[in-house]
C-alpha cells in the first residue's frame, strides 16, 4: 500500500454507494509543491523589489514589513488557493490533482488551514523529509497535515474543456449536487466516452427522433453502468437530460 505507484482510496457515500478515489503518489505531490514553491518565490521576489520604496519610513522598519509579508504570502499561499479553487493550487491544477476531505465530502475551511499550518511540521528537518515519510509509509499518502485534517489528495484526470453554454440549456445540474460522485464519474469516464457523449450533444439536431432516442439512451445507460447517483438525483431526467448533464460534469474542472 505505501509504494510509489498511484493508489486507490474506497470511499461509501451517504447513499452507500461504494467507489475507489485515485490518490495522487508522493513524487507528483512533490512536483507539484515544486511547483508551488516557485510561484511562491516568484511573488516574494517582486514583493523584494518594491519594498526599497519603505526604505525612507527606516532600514529596520522595512526589513521588519518584507519579513512579515513573506511569511504571510508563504502561509496564505495555499491556503487561499485551495478554498478559491475547491482544493487546488497552481501546482496541483497544474498535474490535476485536488485536496478534499478523505470521506468524499467539501473541503471546510478548518480542514484547509490545519492542513497548510502543519507544513511546518511536515517540512522538518528539512525538505519535507517528514512529510514525504509518512507520505510513503501511509496507506492513504498522508503527510502529517493531511492526516490531522481528514483529508487526501487525489488524481483529476481533465479533459479538454469544450463551450458547454452551446449545449447546457439549463443552469441546474442535479448530479453535481453529489460532488464525490462526480468526481468518481470524472475520474472514471475515459476520454472516448466523454467525446462520444459530447459529440452526440453538439449533433444532436442532425438526428431523427427516433434515432436521437436509442443513441442518448445508449450513452446514458453507458454512463450508468460506470457510476451511479441517487434517484433523487435522477428522477425526471430525459436519457439526453443526463448525459447532458455528465457532460457538464466531466468537461468543467
Amino acid at each position: 500500500m505505501s509504494d510509489l505507484q498511484t493508489q486507490s482510496l474506497t470511499i461509501r457515500t451517504p447513499e452507500g454507494i461504494v467507489f475507489p478515489l485515485l490518490l495522487a503518489s508522493p513524487i507528483t505531490r512533490f512536483l507539484a509543491l515544486f511547483i508551488d514553491t516557485a510561484a511562491v518565490q516568484v511573488v516574494v521576489s517582486t514583493l523584494g523589489l518594491l519594498t526599497p520604496l519603505l526604505l525612507p519610513l527606516g532600514v529596520d522598519f522595512t526589513f521588519a514589513m518584507f519579513t512579515i509579508a513573506s511569511f504571510v504570502i508563504n502561509i496564505a499561499y495555499a491556503m487561499v488557493l485551495e478554498w478559491a479553487w475547491r482544493g487546488q493550487t497552481i501546482g496541483k491544477r497544474v498535474l490535476g490533482m485536488r485536496v478534499m476531505d478523505e470521506n468524499g465530502f467539501h473541503l471546510t475551511p478548518y480542514q484547509i488551514i490545519i492542513r497548510n499550518l502543519l507544513r511546518f511540521a511536515d517540512m522538518l528537518p528539512l525538505y519535507y523529509m517528514l512529510g514525504g515519510i509518512f507520505c510513503l509509509v501511509s496507506p492513504k499518502s498522508q503527510r502529517l497535515g493531511d492526516i490531522a485534517a481528514n483529508t487526501v489528495v487525489i488524481r483529476m484526470p481533465k479533459f479538454k474543456e469544450p463551450d458547454l453554454d452551446q449545449i447546457m440549456e439549463d443552469k441546474f445540474n442535479s448530479l453535481a449536487e453529489y460532488p464525490h460522485i462526480a468526481a468518481r464519474l470524472r475520474q472514471r469516464a475515459s476520454q472516448e466516452t466523454a467525446g462520444v457523449a459530447l459529440t452526440a450533444l453538439m449533433r444532436r439536431d442532425e438526428l431523427n427522433p427516433q434515432a436521437r432516442l436509442e443513441l442518448f439512451h445508449a450513452i446514458a445507460e453507458h454512463l450508468k453502468e460506470i457510476v451511479s447517483f441517487p434517484q433523487e438525483a435522477v428522477e425526471g431526467l430525459s436519457d439526453e437530460q443526463y448525459v447532458r448533464n455528465s457532460v457538464d460534469i466531466l468537461y468543467r474542472s
